[in-house]
Parts: C-alpha cells; structure tokens; sequence
C-alpha cells in the first residue's frame, strides 16, 4: 500500500464515535473523509427540527464531560469555546407512584433528600461513593484500553480489577450493598437503561454508572446535546478533514481480506488505507460487509440485544412546572421491566422520562412554549409488535400518565407539532437493527474481548467504532470508543 493510501481514512457515519475519530485523526494528519448519509452530524446524537421547536433525536443526558474536554484538547482547543455547558441542579427528579425524589451530585444536599423519602437509607449513601469510587478506578483503565487481545485478561491489573465486575451479581444485587428499601436502591439502577437492560440482568460492574453521575454530575448543552455533534465536526473541517453529507454507503470494499474503501448507493468508489465503521454494528455487519464467519448473519440473530425505544417529540404552546429530566416508574416497574424484556407490550402502567430542557434553554422553543421529548422503553423488533397499531395506543396513554403522574395539563389542542419515532422507524430510517437502540446488549459475555473488536477482527484495516464494539453503549463510551480506535490507526499508520 502506498504511503498516500496510508494517510486516507473513510469514515462510515457522523455519529459520536466516527467525530470522535475523525477529530484526532485530522489533527494528526490524516487524510479524514466522512460519508454520512443525514444532512446533519451525529446520527441519533443528531436534532430533529419541527417548525420552530428544535429536539435531540437521541441521547439527553450529558455526563462524564471529562471524556469529551480531553479529545478537544488533544486536537489543542477548548470544549467551552465551542458550546455551552450548564450544571443540572437537581441532576433529575424520580418520580414514584406517590412521592418524588430529587437527585443530586452533591452528597449533603443527596443525604437529605434520601432521608426525606426513604428515612435510614441516607447512612448507606457514603459506603455507596466509597466502593464505586474503587470499582471505577479498577475498571476504568480496561474500559479505556482496546482489549483487541485476549491476553489482556492476563494482565496483572486486569486479575486485579475481577472482583470489581462482581461476576454473577445483577446491578439491583449489588445496590443492596447499599440500601435495603427496593425503591431506595431503583434509584441508584434505573441507570441500566443507558444500557438497554434490566436492573435485575445487568451486571453489577456497571453500578459504577450512577456513582458518575452522583460524583461528577449531569449537564445540559445549550441547543441540546446535538450541539456537541457539530461542535465535533466543526473541529474535523478546521483540520481539513472532509464530511460529506447526504452520501449514504451501499458497502464496504474489500480485497484479499483488507477493507480498502467504500461504494455509496450512487455507485461511486472511494478508496483509503483503513475504513472506520461507525454504522449500527449489527446492520453493518449484515448489509455493508459480505462473506463474514463469527459475525454472519445467522451468528448475528442468535446475539442478544438490548431493548428498542418509543419516541414523542411534542412542541406544546405553553409553559408546565416540570424538572428538566422527569423519569416515572410504572406502579409495577419489575413487572414492566420483565414485559419489555420478554416481548411484551405493556398497555397500561408502564414508565417513561419527559425532558423539559425549554425551561433551562431558551433555544429549543419559542418564548412561553415548550419542546418536550418522551421515551418510552419497549420490546425490540423481535417482539413482532405491530407498532402502526400499538404507536397511536401508546402516544395516547403516556399523554394520559404525564397528566396523571406529572400532574400537567396537556390537551390535544395544546399541542402544535408531534412526531413518532416507534422501533420499526429505528429500524427502517436509523439502520438500527431490530429497533435495538442501544445495541448489543451489555451481558458480560458480550463485554470486553467478547465485545466486536475496535480493530474488527474478521476484516483488517477495517475500524469499529459505536455503541456495538467495545466499550460500549452510551454517549461517554462510544466518545472513547472513538479515541481508541484513532489511537490504534495511528499507532499502524504513522
């Protein structure tokens, strides 16, 4: 391959992961070119404009900016030049069938809380900071790492860092270390659903997730978390790399086992030194890449998955008394939880999370209304669900749970702009496979080296970065998946 060829990298996807990548990459002096078939940057980290309300299509919560402030400032630029970031005070409000809890990352103002809801609970708080301070220093350092190699396990801080991944606990197990109330302890879990998991089967490794939030808090972003996306491109296009908007990419070209570029839907052929995927792993897998063993499509039906999302994006003409993030338990929340995970489609008492950030940013909607986003967790596709029958049931039921549990009024006519995004629209306009919005799922036996590789092992000079390989779903890690795949790009390249 010629030095020229070397320096090129294609990247499939402006999402978090591919900008992440794409970023240190230019600063580096590759030869970066991104084909995202949107007219924006960030995929479902991307916005949604209807009429004069502006929505994140995706993730909300901002958390562990520390990842996100250490990739601007390796391309040598500051994070705060280029958004604006605000403390969330309280981080969220949870909302129980009859009473609310406010959550803090400051551990005064936490224990207080706590021993208004759930008296005696409040002396479990700093044991809690304690041990996930240590889980997060163990684990942390082989989430960061590639973990392309099985013998990486056998390094000395890997042994060490084994009993922090609390083999064989669930994370609501390992909450009970803690507090004893169930409620109590739904506080410190419903984190899981970043991951697309119940708190009752996601492993206990990852009670270190509401621990960051509890130590190094929850932001907004003005404009909405989208803002971080362009942010990201803007820092691509200062260092000359190249982002081509509404390409979409037919496959992945491939010779003698080496990714050596792209074909778009339009036919035309563009060739590099390495490709970086940063589409769905599982469509990828089954639409852009051919003649795959380990991840054939057969092998990829067989893989679990996380749960899929349903989304209402609503901009109502007027103001409510709502916390910036509301997340409601249904009244049964662990037989809700088990429905989801078993392919079934709760009707009437299920949970769900309204984010009013138009209260806290001006931007998002226009003076006196609001831009509210509602997420509902449900089955994935393999559910079978028929959501153009079951979308209109439940749009019209949590309109009827945000009225009776958030004690707002909001009618129809309040209503001046909607939009339905249900798993099969995931699927369809997202190539999210099987509706599965936070892609494989995060069981232990598809974590780490079990995980798809950064540096894809079935296809060389072929990168993955996302949700679906290593270290994982969530805005945080696939930042980081970014930075570990430029690290080893460099590292063969340079």
């Amino acid at each position: 391959m010629s030095n020229t060829r070397r320096k090129k990298i294609i990247i499939v996807g402006a999402g978090p992961g591919g900008l992440s990548a794409g970023m240190l990459l230019a600063h580096k002096g590759f030869e970066v070119k991104i084909f995202e078939k949107e007219k924006i940057p960030g995929g479902r980290n991307g916005f949604l404009k209807l009429g004069e309300y502006k929505f994140d299509i995706g993730p909300t919560f901002f958390m562990m900016d520390n990842i996100l402030r250490e990739i601007f400032k390796t391309t040598g630029r500051n994070l705060d030049d280029y958004v604006k970031m605000t403390s969330l005070l309280p981080m969220y409000r949870l909302y129980f069938p009859d009473n609310y809890l406010d959550v803090y990352d400051d551990q005064k103002k936490m224990k207080k809380e706590l021993a208004r809801v759930f008296p005696g609970e409040e002396n479990g708080l700093a044991k809690f900071h304690l041990e996930e301070k240590k889980r997060l220093a163990a684990l942390y350092p082989i989430l960061s790492a590639d973990n392309n190699n099985i013998l990486a396990t056998s390094k000395p801080e890997f042994l060490k860092a084994i009993p922090s991944f609390s083999i064989g606990r669930s994370l609501f197990s390992v909450m009970g270390d803690y507090f004893k109330d169930e409620r109590c302890r739904l506080s410190f879990t419903f984190q899981s659903k970043y991951l697309g998991m119940s708190p009752w089967d996601c492993p206990g490794a990852f009670a270190m997730v509401p621990f960051i939030e509890h130590n190094k808090g929850v932001y907004h972003i003005e404009g909405g978390l989208s803002s971080a996306a362009e942010a990201m491109a803007k820092v691509i296009q200062e260092d000359g790399g190249k982002i081509h908007y509404g390409k979409s990419v037919k496959k992945i070209l491939t010779e003698r086992g080496r990714a050596v570029g792209v074909e778009l839907n339009n036919g035309k052929k563009f060739f590099s030194g390495a490709v970086v995927i940063n589409a769905d792993f599982s469509y990828a897998a089954s639409e852009l890449l051919s003649g795959l063993k380990k991840y054939s499509k057969k092998k990829l039906e067989k893989k679990k998955y996380s749960c899929s999302i349903f989304m209402l994006y609503l901009g109502v003409n007027k103001k409510f008394n709502l916390p910036h993030h509301a997340i409601v338990f249904a009244k049964n929340y662990r037989q809700n939880i088990e429905d989801v995970f078993s392919g079934k489609l709760t009707k009437e008492d299920f949970s769900f999370y309204v984010r009013d950030a138009s209260k806290t940013d001006s931007t998002l909607a226009p003076k006196g209304k609001s831009a509210l986003y509602v997420l509902v967790p449900v089955p994935n596709n393999r559910s079978k669900i028929n959501w153009q029958k079951s979308g209109p049931k439940i749009r019209n039921r949590v309109l009827e749970l945000m009225r009776q549990r958030l004690k707002i009024k909001i009618d129809e006519a309040d209503i001046e702009v909607e939009k339905i995004i249900s798993p099969t629209d995931w699927q369809k306009d997202f190539n999210v496979y099987q509706g599965a919005v936070f892609n494989l799922s995060h069981h232990l036996d598809q974590m780490l080296w079990f995980r798809p590789h950064n540096e894809f092992e079935e296809i060389k000079d072929c990168y993955l970065v996302g949700g679906g390989t290593h270290p994982g779903s969530g805005l945080p890690t696939i930042y980081e998946s970014g930075r570990i795949t430029a690290n080893l790009i460099a590292k063969k390249f340079s």
